[in-house]
């Protein structure tokens, strides 16, 4: 009997990002029926699609805007962005 070891999640900028983590079902009997399967070996764990080329260029442009748009705004300006985003925030119902 073969065992799937999934790799080990990485930090990413405080996310918590599974490279190749697969889709189990959300409902508990339909779950424990694909681990039944997948230990019986009458299922198998399908692969993860790579990225394309397209996505990777996006996901890279992404994690650079953060960072340029705060080296581009000044303290003050900052500072004002944060005040309205914790009003925001504060501000709604729970």
């Amino acid at each position: 009997m073969k065992l799937h070891m999934q790799p080990p999640v990485r930090l990413v900028r405080g996310i918590l990002a599974s490279v190749a983590k697969p889709k189990r079902p959300r409902d508990p009997n339909q779950l424990a029926k694909l681990v039944v399967d997948l230990a019986t070996g009458e299922a198998s764990e399908s692969p993860v699609k790579p990225a394309t080329p397209a996505i990777e260029a996006r996901r890279k442009g992404g994690l650079k805007g953060g960072n340029a748009r705060a080296k581009a705004l000044s303290a003050s300006k900052r500072k004002k962005i944060a005040k309205a985003a914790a009003r925001s925030r504060w501000s709604k119902p729970r």
